[in-house]
C-alpha cells in the first residue's frame, strides 16, 4: 500500500503545530516553512494527478483496515484534478500574504493556512461520509480563525454569521449521516453505491430523506440560492488573501455534489431519481441571476467580487444539474476557471484598498501602480463576466452546449446570455468609477502617498492571471481531461472495485461476518 495519498493531508498537519511550537516568534522561519510546504504541496499533488490520468484509482487504507470498516483515502482522477488546483492556488495566496504583510496583521497565519489546507485536500481525498464530515470541520475552524485574522468588530460580525450558517449546515450533515447509517449500515462511499442499490422502492423514506439533507448541506457550502446570505459579508469582510483562498472553499460543496450524486445517489437510481433535478437546476439559474444582478448593484468593489462568486457558482451549479458526462466535463472546466478568476480579483481589491480610505464605488485619488492593477482588474473582470478571448468564454459555451439536450435549455440559455451582459455592465462600472475618474482626483495637499503594492504581491496575481491564460490556450486538452474525469465518475466499477476488494488486515471470513 502506498503512503503517498496520505502525505498531503500528514504535511500540513504536522507544519501547522510545528509552526506555532518552535517558530511563534518568527515570522521569516514561518514564511520559509509555510513557502516550503505549499511547493511540496503542488509537487505530490502533481504526482498524484499524473498517477490518475490513465484511469488509475488509488487507494489508502487508514490503519491497514479494509473497507467499509476502515476509513479510505481514494485518489482518482476527479479528487487529484481538485488537490492540484488546490495546491496551486495555495501557493500564490501564499505568495501574496507575504508580499502585502498580511501574515503580519495578525497570530499565526501560517498555521491556519496550513490547517485551512489540509482540511480542503482531505475533503477531496476521502472516500468516507463520516470523513467528508470531519474535514469540513476542520476546513471551518481554521477558516474562521484566517477569516476575523486581524480583528475589528466589522470583521467579527461577519466571522460569527459565516460560523452560523455553516453549523447549521453540519448539523443537517449529522441529521443526513444519521439516516444514511440506520438504513445501510455503512458510510462508506463504495459501500453505500452498492448498498443503496438493495433498498426496497416501496420502502425508501429514509434514504430520500439523506439525499435530500445531503444536496441541502452540499448547497449551504456551495452558497446556491437561497442559501447564499452567509457569504458577500462573510468574503468581503475577510482580509484580501483569505478570500482569495475562499474562492476554492464554494468548490468543495460542488465537489461533494459530484461526488455523492454520481457515485451514491446516480441520476438513474431509482429510489431517489429525480431528487437532484428537482429544485437544483433553478436554484442554480437563480444563483447565476442573483450574482450577476449583484455586481450591478454593488456599491464596494469587495461585495462585487463576493457576487461574482456568486454567480460563478451558479454558472457551475447550472452545468452540474445537468447530471450528464458533458455537463459534469463543463462545470469541472469552470471550476477551474472562476476559482482562478476569483482569487485574482480578491486580490485585486486588496491591492486598492491599500491605496484607498475604503472599496466603496466612488471617484478617489488614483491608486499607487494603478495602471499595473487596472490592466490585471480588466484581464480578471473579462475572465469572471465571460467575455472573448479568455477561458471564461471558453467555460460558458461549454455549458452552453452541454445543456441543449435538457429540457430546460431555453431557460438555461436566456439566463446565462442575459446575466452576462448584467455582469459586464456592472465590472464596467466599478472598473471606470476606480481607475478612470480616479485619474481625475487630486490627492488632497499635506496627503502622504500611500505605499504601493510588493513586487511580490504583483508576482501573486501574475501567477492567477497566468494559470487563467494557460487555461484558454490549452482549453482542447483541458476539456478532453475533465470528459475523461466525468466519464470516470459515471463509470464507477473501477472506484468501487478498488476500494472493496482491496484486502486489509480484516480476513474474507471477517469480512462476511
Amino acid at each position: 500500500m502506498t503512503h503517498w495519498i496520505v502525505l498531503p493531508i500528514i504535511l500540513p498537519a504536522l507544519l501547522a503545530p510545528f509552526i506555532v511550537l518552535a517558530a511563534r516568534y518568527h515570522i521569516t522561519i514561518q514564511r520559509t516553512l509555510s513557502i516550503a510546504g505549499a511547493i511540496a504541496l503542488i509537487a505530490l499533488a502533481a504526482g498524484q494527478a499524473w498517477t490518475a490520468s490513465d484511469g488509475t484509482v488509488t487507494l489508502y487504507q487508514l490503519g491497514d483496515w479494509a473497507a467499509p470498516f476502515g476509513i479510505v483515502l481514494v485518489a482518482d482522477r476527479l479528487s487529484t484534478f481538485m488537490v492540484l488546483l488546490t495546491t496551486l492556488l495555495g501557493l500564490a495566496v501564499l505568495l501574496y500574504a507575504i508580499g502585502s504583510k498580511w501574515d503580519e496583521r495578525g497570530r499565526h497565519f501560517h498555521a491556519l493556512f496550513q490547517f485551512q489546507m489540509m482540511g480542503i485536500i482531505g475533503a477531496f481525498l476521502t472516500g468516507d461520509l463520516f470523513n467528508l464530515f470531519v474535514f469540513f470541520e476542520v476546513l471551518l475552524i481554521a477558516s474562521y480563525g484566517l477569516m476575523i485574522h486581524s480583528g475589528g468588530a466589522v470583521r467579527l460580525r461577519a466571522g460569527v454569521q459565516y460560523v452560523l450558517y455553516n453549523l447549521l449546515g453540519s448539523t443537517l450533515f449529522l441529521f443526513a449521516l444519521g439516516a444514511i447509517y440506520a438504513e445501510t449500515g455503512t458510510l462508506n462511499m463504495a459501500d453505500l453505491a452498492g448498498r443503496v442499490q438493495l433498498v426496497d422502492a416501496g420502502d425508501n423514506v429514509g434514504i430520500r430523506v439523506a439525499a435530500v439533507l445531503l444536496i441541502l448541506v452540499f448547497a449551504v457550502k456551495a452558497a446556491v440560492v437561497p442559501l447564499h446570505f452567509w457569504l458577500p459579508s462573510s468574503y468581503s469582510e475577510a482580509p484580501g488573501p483569505v478570500a482569495a483562498l475562499f474562492a476554492i472553499m464554494t468548490k468543495v460543496g460542488a465537489y461533494a455534489i459530484i461526488r455523492v450524486y454520481t457515485l451514491i445517489f446516480p441520476p438513474d437510481l431509482e429510489v431517489t431519481a429525480g431528487l437532484q433535478g428537482l429544485w437544483l437546476m433553478p436554484a442554480a439559474l437563480l444563483s447565476v441571476a442573483i450574482g450577476m444582478i449583484g455586481i450591478l448593484a454593488a456599491r464596494h468593489l469587495d461585495r462585487l467580487v463576493a457576487y461574482a462568486v456568486i454567480g460563478s457558482m451558479g454558472m457551475v451549479m447550472v452545468s452540474i444539474a445537468l447530471f450528464t458526462p458533458e455537463g459534469i466535463a463543463a462545470a469541472l472546466y469552470y471550476i477551474v476557471h472562476s476559482t482562478l478568476a476569483a482569487a485574482a480579483l480578491f486580490l485585486i481589491a486588496d491591492m486598492v484598498r491599500g491605496g484607498r480610505a475604503d472599496l466603496a464605488l466612488k471617484a478617489a485619488p488614483p491608486v499607487p501602480g494603478a495602471p499595473l492593477i487596472s490592466a490585471m482588474f480588466f484581464t480578471a473582470a473579462i475572465a469572471m463576466v465571460g467575455l472573448p478571448p479568455l477561458s471564461g468564454f471558453v467555460g460558458k459555451l461549454m455549458v452552453l452546449s452541454a445543456s441543449t439536450a435538457s429540457p430546460l435549455v431555453v431557460w438555461i440559455w436566456a439566463v446565462v446570455l442575459g446575466t452576462s451582459l448584467i455582469g459586464l455592465v456592472g465590472f464596467s462600472r466599478a472598473g471606470s468609477v476606480v481607475f478612470w475618474k480616479g485619474k481625475a482626483t487630486p490627492l488632497p495637499e499635506d496627503t502622504e502617498q500611500p505605499p504601493a503594492p510588493s513586487a511580490l504581491s504583483y508576482s501573486a496575481v501574475g501567477v492567477l492571471l497566468s494559470l487563467l491564460i494557460a487555461l484558454t490556450v490549452f482549453a482542447g486538452p483541458a476539456h478532453n481531461y475533465t470528459r475523461a474525469i466525468a466519464a470516470q465518475l459515471f463509470e464507477r466499477s473501477a472506484y468501487i472495485g478498488t476500494v472493496m476488494e482491496t484486502p486489509g488486515k480484516l480476513s474474507e471470513g471477517s469480512k462476511e461476518y
